[in-house]
């Protein structure tokens, strides 16, 4: 069945202005390069309800120009009075976080600053870095409440300038697998699924004269994002229905961090993201086990990205990604804080002799990830006082009677191991054990690449290649199944289990590209120095996040190489943990509870500081009795046992398909064309600026100084020989980074003021705020004399350190022969006119050396080229081109009409 050319969609709306007259909101939203318009009118006269108006037509700019001009001189107070605008404008943002009413009227959030995180095929992921809350009503109609300003305190706790994350054409609710399965959809699916949405679009030339066939049409599709992960969800709830799907700017909470890995000058790019699910979400003993829908506590969904950065279309380039879970056991267990203890006592809420709750969890895992299901548990086995041992129990028996009605080739897999247990004992090697786990585990679930497997897997065969799992397809190999790992807080145990996974994993994905000739790294090695960076920094924001403090045990500390300082900056982490735990995570879990729309207030009900207790907010079976009862035995969603061990998700079906948007395009427009929108050609850039210069190098900041001859990633190193050791703290490594810049760098970045979310600048530039290039522009700060000879010396080194070869003292004669006669030539060419030329053509001067020429011209040299030889169709364009200038004009094809009509609808539609 032929495949389509499909490429997802890019938001037209990535610039917004907010105008404010006294009885509306209007909000302009454009594409990069302002070219294209959209306007949304908000209603200010309504006190409680919003009032949206899009008219759904795309202006020119000379269009948006006029009708802002008809707009401000249509709301001055008096006829052509210049003093007073009538319009005047509110603030710049680039993209709508929602609305949100408490007990008055609505608000808007808009994004003010952003800052550019990682790359992924041409798709930018932003991360926001600046919000701005702006009232609605106007002051005339505005009924005021008393609680109004406390509600608006308590919203404003989540802080949106931390770990959130959004993009304008690449769907982050989605893993990568996800999103390019959808891409390689069957061309007839596509057709029909076009033809159903041909009466919802306004462009008159839509699927005219575009044959898929021919190479010139392109569908583009955007799918419904998976509003598990997305955090915004409610807060767009209201205006989803009413306006164009380029408004609805969907975000996502958790990490994203991006390195930059450098085989032999190839660049690899390293992604790691977590989407923290925004059901049952909270802080650490607030939100224990699972609700009654099967959602659990600190469920975090961890994707790492591998690609080959030289090639970035989704269609032509290689890419792979693996995808692991963590997340709190699924049972109805808590922890009472209350008695003020580090441990508080593990107490199961409810018994649950039929595994409702796991069955639940299990099967929204059998939707999204396929089979086989991985259980990874790292809790206690062995305790003198039962304490985290509850769990273990409760858990084997709930997989124990899961099990027993799904096929056994599909069966739940459990893996208890205790490590806190293994990391006491002196003998035993707690990642050496993990790394045995990690192989199998990889080995079951396979990974993800949209490529087949390379030549060189077949001239080198490795036996654990061929022992791997997974789903092979034509297009490459597919991940079925995941890891779910859990600990009790799944927080620093999971976090280094989770790291030994994805450095196994990372070494498939290297070895199924081609860049590696066996699935294997090893530890001291740049790219995997690289690589415990990045999940290093992963786990310690998850931390924060749900437990107020930053990771305990890192993966050094499993390795028993930590430094003697170490100890110290552990206990300071668990002091900081509890105190967040025991005075600052109920004001966070109200927080969370009032944004995500756990908790609206109404007039009348009791207010959100009031209630005693959240359990009744997150589990609905408290307040009404569910209609529809799941089978204590067929406990699986129907259809998805039929597709295993593929996820009912990723499958053609008709449910599927519904939850896509296509539409068809001509192949340069705007809405699909990554190539315009990752270098966009209509902005001057900087390479300060620029992103892929900025981030992490392996290169740069991982490899030793005195590289020598082998300055592979994949070669082990001395800790000390490393250029940016992971041993060090970050403060060391930073000044590691500046002492090897020079300070012939950029300008210093602007100050806080000049980049402000609330200038009134009309030019409508963007100001993103690029926190990587700023370190870029720092200039190297000089102390004294001493410390800028160690400088000097680090920057300036021998040839025999960088190249491993010395340079001799003296050329040889032969070499000075031949520079002075390169010299001589240079020299003469100087002297040369357009008269003497002819002379010396003629006339040869002795002192200038005959080359022979190295290409296939037959002749090429400073004084004459002679050029090659037309093919045919480059003169039969040139005669027409001679014709037409003499009147005689060519018949016009397909293509002409095609681009005629795009020009005409680019320019005056």
């Amino acid at each position: 069945m032929p495949v389509a050319a499909a490429a997802p969609l890019i938001s037209s709306v990535q610039k917004l202005v907010l105008y404010e007259t006294r009885a509306r909101y209007f909000l302009v939203g454009s594409n990069p390069a302002e070219t294209k318009y959209r306007v949304l009118k908000i209603d200010r006269t309504e006190p409680r309800d919003l009032v949206i108006i899009d008219d759904k037509h795309v202006y020119t700019q000379q269009e948006v120009r006029e009708l802002l001009g008809r707009l401000d001189l249509g709301n001055r107070t008096k006829m052509g009075q210049k003093g007073s605008s009538g319009l005047s404008r509110a603030v710049s943002a680039f993209g709508i976080v929602g609305f949100v009413r408490f007990l008055e009227g609505y608000y808007i959030v808009l994004i003010t600053k952003r800052r550019k995180m990682a790359d992924i095929g041409g798709h930018a992921i932003y991360k926001i870095e600046d919000t701005n809350m702006i009232y609605i009503p106007n002051d005339s109609v505005r009924v005021s409440h008393p609680d109004e300003a406390r509600y608006l305190r308590i919203f404003q706790n989540v802080d949106l300038s931390s770990n959130f994350y959004f993009s304008y054409s690449y769907d982050l609710s989605h893993s990568l697998q996800y999103n390019l399965t959808v891409l390689r959809m069957p061309l007839e699916t596509l057709k029909s699924e076009t033809t159903q949405t041909r009466q919802e679009s306004f462009d008159i030339f839509e699927d005219e004269g575009l044959s898929t066939q021919g190479g010139s049409g392109v569908f583009g599709i955007c799918s419904k994002p998976y509003e598990k992960y997305v955090w915004n969800a409610k807060l767009l709830e209201a205006v989803r229905t009413a306006v164009h799907r380029d408004w609805l700017l969907y975000i996502i909470h958790g990490f994203c961090g991006q390195s930059k890995l450098l085989i032999y000058g190839r660049p690899i790019y390293v992604t790691l993201i977590a989407r923290r699910s925004s059901k049952f979400a909270g802080t650490r003993f607030l939100k224990r086990g699972s609700n009654c829908e099967g959602d659990v506590a600190n469920e975090v969904e961890t994707e790492q990205i591998l690609y080959d950065a030289s090639v970035m279309s989704f269609s032509a380039g290689s890419y792979s990604s693996y995808v692991q879970v963590r997340g709190s056991v699924p049972l109805y267990w808590s922890q009472d804080i209350s008695t003020m203890m580090p441990k508080p006592p593990i107490t199961l809420d409810q018994a649950d002799p039929y595994a409702h709750v796991a069955a639940l969890h299990f099967d929204q895992m059998l939707q999204r990830f396929g089979s086989p299901i991985i259980i990874l548990n790292l809790v206690k086995e062995r305790e003198k006082r039962k304490h985290e041992r509850i769990l273990s129990e409760e858990l084997v028996a709930a997989v124990t009677y899961l099990n027993q009605f799904l096929p056994p080739e599909h069966a739940i897999i459990y893996i208890p191991w205790d490590m806190a247990k293994y990391t006491k004992s002196k003998l035993c090697n707690v990642l050496d054990r993990l790394n045995v786990i990690a192989e199998s585990v990889v080995k079951k679930t396979g990974f993800f690449v949209n490529r087949p497997d390379s030549y060189c897997s077949i001239l080198r065969p490795d036996e654990k290649w061929n022992e791997l799992g997974g789903c092979v397809v034509s297009t490459g190999r597919l991940q079925t199944g995941v890891l779910r790992t859990n600990c009790v807080d799944c927080l620093d145990r999971t976090n280094t289990a989770q790291f030994m996974v994805g450095k196994c994993a990372l070494a498939y994905q290297l070895y199924s590209l081609g860049l590696i000739d066996k699935p294997n790294l090893q530890f001291d090695t740049d790219a995997v120095r690289l690589f415990e960076e990045l999940y290093e920094d992963h786990g310690d924001t998850l931390s924060l996040q749900y437990g107020g403090s930053q990771l305990v045990h890192r993966v050094k500390t499993y390795r028993k190489i930590a430094p003697w300082t170490q100890h110290s900056k552990d206990i300071m982490q668990t002091l900081s943990r509890y105190y967040s735990n025991a005075f600052s995570d109920a004001d966070r879990q109200d927080s969370i509870n009032l944004f995500l729309g756990v908790f609206k207030p109404a007039e009348g009900k009791p207010h959100l500081w009031e209630l005693p207790t959240d359990f009744y907010l997150h589990h609905k079976n408290t307040l009404s009795l569910s209609q529809t009862r799941q089978s204590y035995t067929y406990w699986w969603t129907t259809g998805v046992l039929k597709h295993l061990p593929l996820p009912f998700d990723e499958v053609t079906s008709a449910e599927n398909i519904r939850k896509l948007t296509v539409k068809k395009f001509h192949k340069y427009e705007e809405e699909i064309d990554i190539h315009n929108e990752f270098f966009r050609p209509y902005e001057l850039s900087s390479f300060d600026e620029t992103f892929c210069l900025a981030m992490t190098n392996s290169t740069r900041d991982f490899m030793p100084k005195n590289v020598g001859i082998d300055p592979s990633p994949f070669t082990v190193r001395k800790p000390d020989e490393t250029g940016k050791s992971v041993l060090g703290n970050k403060n060391n490594r930073e000044e590691t980074v500046l002492q090897r810049k020079t300070a012939a760098s950029a300008p210093p970045p602007p100050s806080e003021e000049a980049v402000s979310s609330s200038s009134e600048d009309d030019s409508g530039t963007d100001k993103e705020d690029e926190g990587a290039v700023s370190q870029r522009s720092t200039p190297v700060k000089v102390t004294d004399t001493g410390d800028s000879t160690k400088i000097t010396e680090n920057v300036v080194q021998s040839t025999k350190d960088v190249y491993g070869v010395n340079l001799s003292d003296i050329p040889s004669e032969d070499d000075l022969a031949i520079y002075a006669r390169f010299v001589q030539l240079g020299q003469n060419q100087h002297k040369q006119d357009k008269g003497s030329q002819q002379f010396c053509s003629r006339h040869p001067m002795d002192k200038v050396i005959n080359l022979i020429p190295i290409s296939s011209f037959s002749q090429d040299n400073i004084y004459e080229v002679q050029p090659p030889r037309a093919d045919r169709k480059s003169i039969e364009i040139f005669h027409a081109h001679i014709q037409a200038g003499r009147g005689n004009m060519q018949p016009l094809g397909k293509d002409d009409f095609l681009m005629y009509r795009e020009y005409i609808r680019n320019r005056y539609m």
